[in-house]
């Protein structure tokens, strides 16, 4: 099975719906979409000598062409390599190097720093400006025929985001994108002919993995003008398409919520927000709901399995009489109807109900492998089970609830403390905007529990004040030993707190 089968459907069966749009503009019917991918992947191979398996990376910022790009490397049967178009020019000219990429097609924003990033790493990939005219002869040339892929080729070449030594490339292959894209209609979301998905978060990632479930459906795929993320933007966008859909990082949900015009935006034409990524801290999901209603669902997944480990479905959300309900929305959910998960002790044994673990999932989501990393992939996959790394417990019930990472697990006077437990009461301060907790190295208890905190503008709290509200709501051994209060946390490309900084600056502190 070839994903790119879905666009010629869609093609078929929609000629004339709107394929694709740049803000509130349509720039292609499917008909259209289609041609130009067809053709685009006959440039790809004729003219440029591309064989079957041959990796092409997309550097862009989010446009209309990233589809169009996408679909063609498919129809020719190769891979796809997308790379986050905010990385810093060396983790490009990694993933460019180890990916072995023979082809680069990028937005023009990025074209010079992807050139000199190719000088120093000495690579020697051809980079296409999909603005410029060698791109358009490309997608110019007599369509060819879906390449006959199988089941298990590479699809999708997924870099991890690295913030532990250098990124992995997960090799998703066209029987991994399909069953995730299958698992969305069944566990996320339904979509509708005419529907619309609005890609405010990267392409390159989260949002692009929605990319072939709106394809398949004949929903339009609106890719802000701006490229990015701005919420007055996206509001403007709920006005205009029907049956919205996007997908977002905490972090942007938050900025959606606190945002001056969020009170008058007009959220009748949205849908669903899926969000993942990074812990949804439960005051915030209440205020998100409060705001835009019962359109929130919920998905953990990894580059690994993308998207598809559990689900909290937009009914679970709606529950609010259910005697747990605070902690079902402190969950991420059940597991996906594509995928077992279960928890597992160090020796890879199943844990009962309760007792918090790692995270094993296995099922048709789940990578082949990783790209030229033989020993990664044996010590991730052991046993037929991606070991996740992430920490974890199910209730009786089957709900996922997050510790942690398991290296952000801290140990102190030989108990287990998770992070996340004691960032979830910080947040419950009116003043406290983000929080993110750390163990510091401590010579009598191992480490200590450090908290960083930022709080909203405008706003004060003494370290006596979260040190009350942590005694009133956790055990004493778990609330912090100290209290940093910053500007601003580190954060990596997708929003996620690089806690490795903050464990580096205690040190250098110390």
């Amino acid at each position: 099975m070839n994903l790119a089968r879905h666009l010629l459907r869609t093609a078929r069966v929609y000629p004339d719906g709107t394929a694709l749009a740049r803000g509130d503009t349509p720039c292609a019917t499917w008909r259209e979409l289609a041609r130009r991918a067809a053709g685009l992947a006959a440039g790809l191979r004729e003219r440029l000598n591309l064989a079957p398996g041959d990796r092409v990376a997309l550097i862009m910022k989010n446009c209309p062409t990233y589809v169009e790009a996408l679909y063609g490397c498919w129809i020719a049967g190769l891979a796809a390599v997308p790379v986050n178009a905010k990385l810093h020019p060396k983790e490009i000219a990694y993933i460019l190097d180890h990916s072995g990429a023979r082809v680069v097609l990028a937005t023009d924003n990025l074209l010079d720093a992807i050139a000199n990033a190719q000088r120093e790493a000495g690579t020697a990939a051809r980079i296409i400006d999909v603005a410029g005219a060698e791109y358009r002869a490309l997608a110019a040339a007599e369509p060819q025929d879906v390449a006959d892929t199988q089941a298990d080729d590479l699809a999708w070449l997924f870099y991890t985001s690295g913030t532990t030594g250098r990124p992995k490339g997960a090799m998703l292959t066209h029987r991994n994108v399909l069953a995730a894209t299958l698992s969305y209609f069944v566990d996320v979301d339904t979509i509708a002919a005419g529907d619309s998905i609005v890609h405010a978060a990267p392409m390159s990632h989260g949002s692009g993995l929605y990319i072939m479930a709106h394809v398949a459906m004949g929903a339009t795929q609106v890719i802000p003008e701006s490229g990015q993320f701005d919420p007055a933007e996206i509001f403007a966008l709920w006005r205009h398409w029907r049956g919205v859909t996007m997908f977002a990082a905490p972090t942007m949900v938050k900025r959606l919520v606190d945002h001056p015009d969020s009170g008058t935006a007009d959220s009748a034409n949205l849908k669903t927000i899926v969000y993942g990524g990074g812990p949804m801290y439960v005051a915030d999901l209440k205020a998100a709901l409060a705001r835009f209603g019962q359109k929130f669902v919920q998905i953990y997944g990894q580059g690994e399995s993308p998207m598809t480990i559990t689900a909290l479905s937009r009914a679970r959300h709606a529950e609010t009489d259910h005697p747990r309900y605070d902690a079902r929305l402190g969950s991420v959910g059940v597991a996906q109807s594509v995928v077992e998960v279960r928890i597992a002790d160090a020796g890879d044994r199943t844990l009962p109900a309760g007792e918090p673990g790692e995270i094993l999932v296995r099922g048709d989501s789940v990578m082949k492998g990783y790209w030229r990393d033989e020993e990664a992939s044996t010590r991730t996959l052991r046993g037929g089970w991606l070991h996740t790394g992430d920490v974890g417990t199910f209730d009786e019930d089957g709900f996922l609830t997050l510790k942690d990472r398991s290296k952000d697990l801290i140990i102190s006077g030989g108990s287990n403390i998770y992070p996340r437990e004691v960032e979830e009461v910080l947040l419950r301060h009116p003043a406290v905007a983000e929080a993110s907790v750390v163990g510091a190295a401590d010579p009598e208890w191992g480490e200590s529990v450090v908290a960083f905190v930022v709080l909203r503008d405008g706003h004060t709290a003494a370290a006596d004040e979260l040190d009350r509200l942590c005694l009133d709501c956790i055990a004493r051994f778990k609330r912090p030993k100290s209290y940093r209060f910053v500007a601003s946390l580190p954060k990596n490309n997708y929003g996620k707190v690089l806690k490795t900084e903050l464990r580096a600056w205690l040190k250098m502190n110390a």
